[in-house]
């Protein structure tokens, strides 16, 4: 980012000095997963359009890419209502797609989804700060996981909860692929006073919360608290110009990659009473 830019950003978020009381701060981290809940019942399936974008950011989600193995095994977390998952599976016939979100809501429309079958997907319910992503599916069995605008839904002090979480179900030398809103992003420095909850954690009027991320952040999580390794970490800066009003302003996210060590004796610790010999598809519990 430009020297000047950071410095006017800076300069904006510097004015808001009021942040969002005690009782409503609580309630709103409380209620992460009902606030998204009541959006897709509100939105249905109609808000966010199908991610066809993200095999040009991520190679490892191209078909045939050589970092998978023959039939590559992929988390999505925070998948809503499959806007991810669909043109994945369409554009990857050996792949097996894990997807998950804390809301109900979200869940139920992609498993009512015509393309749904559980030979190529199994969707659940999970609040990935605290249900454990092991009592579905197989430790150390995903080669990619895919987190694509969804800790920035989560309050910053469980984050790193969630990162845990994924560590335990990611296979050695697995990636998981990170894209959300950056630092200084437009978003953020157009939310009004009233809305900031901590710095750079702010609450949208539905109730819903948008974290911004430094890369500096993105390291404390993944690679000081998680045991990864840093692959790419970076800002990826896209200029909107409205040529009627003559306005320039900046999208801003945070985009990364991060690896777990491929000595699986580095994450031993995390996987004690595991079990190993499940296969994708297979139910972790007795229906």
């Amino acid at each position: 980012m430009e020297e000047s830019f950071v410095t006017h950003a800076k300069e904006v978020l510097a004015k808001d000095t009021s942040v969002v009381p005690e009782f409503w701060q609580t309630k709103y981290r409380n209620e992460a997963s009902k606030n998204w809940d009541k959006f897709y019942n509100r939105n249905t399936t109609n808000f966010f359009k199908d991610r066809h974008w993200t095999d040009r950011e991520f190679e490892e989600l191209r078909a045939g890419h050589a970092f998978s193995e023959s039939k590559p095994v992929l988390l999505e977390i925070g998948c809503g209502v499959g806007n991810f998952v669909w043109p994945i599976i369409e554009r990857n016939p050996d792949i097996f797609v894990y997807a998950c979100d804390f809301s109900p809501r979200a869940v139920g429309f992609v498993q009512a989804n015509e393309n749904y079958t559980e030979s190529r997907c199994r969707a659940f319910v999970c609040d990935i700060t605290k249900d454990r992503l092991a009592d579905t599916i197989p430790p150390r069995s995903v080669d990619i996981v895919s987190a694509i605008f969804v800790f920035s839904a989560l309050p910053p002090e469980k984050q790193a909860d969630a990162v845990s979480n994924i560590v335990e179900i990611l296979k050695p030398g697995g990636r998981i692929l990170f894209r959300d809103y950056g630092i200084y992003d437009l978003a953020q420095l157009r939310f009004k006073s009233g809305h900031k909850l901590e710095d750079n954690l702010y609450v949208r009027q539905d109730g819903t919360l948008s974290y911004y991320f430094s890369t500096d952040r993105l390291r404390e999580l993944f690679v000081q608290h998680g045991g990864l390794a840093e692959l790419e970490n970076d800002y990826v800066v896209k200029k909107l110009v409205n040529a009627k009003l003559n306005i320039d302003s900046d999208r801003i996210f945070a985009q990364a990659k991060f690896q777990a060590p491929i000595d699986s004796g580095d994450i031993e610790a995390a996987m004690s009473g595991a079990v190993l010999d499940k296969q994708p598809g297979d139910s972790m519990n007795a229906e």
